[in-house]
């Protein structure tokens, strides 16, 4: 009977498996995105140190006034650019803690049902070597007795 049950779990824990491991690529998958756009924020925030840097070098060499206007109109444009890559860079991190979530919660899942069957093995074996031992015990009371009688 629990070997029947255990049995019978069989396809729901192949499908809970494939969920969880579906859940775990899309949470590898989303661990590189990540990981791109922190590479774009950190080229982006040095790309603006860099332009910052040769503002002060030119700055003090003196520069015009259109000059002046051009690098404050691109300063704006790479501020810009940098919190468009901060606000993906959160988007990103929620999307990955989300997946997070649903790959641990798919995880628990698996190991439940696994946990479940192996209990049900358990007692199936406990049930087999319970009716094995009344059965020997039967036949061991069948036998002739050998002690004079």
């Amino acid at each position: 009977m629990a070997a029947s049950r255990a049995a019978r779990l069989a396809p729901v824990i192949e499908m809970a498996e494939k969920v969880e491991r579906n859940a775990a690529q899309r949470l590898g998958h989303l661990q590189g995105q990540l990981q791109i756009a922190q590479g774009k924020l950190q080229e982006l925030e040095q790309f603006r140190a860099n332009y910052q840097e040769q503002w002060i070098k030119n700055g003090t060499q003196g520069v015009s006034g259109q000059w002046l206007l051009n690098y404050q109109r691109f300063l704006t444009q790479l501020e810009t650019a940098v919190g468009q890559q901060r606000r993906s860079l959160a988007w990103h991190e929620n999307n990955l803690d989300s997946a997070r979530k649903t790959w641990q919660d798919a995880y628990a899942r698996a190991c439940g049902l696994r946990k479940l069957v192996e209990r049900y093995m358990a007692e199936a074996r406990r049930l087999e070597d319970k009716r094995e031992q009344r059965l020997l015990d039967e036949l061991s009371q069948r036998l002739p007795r050998s002690d004079g009688y």
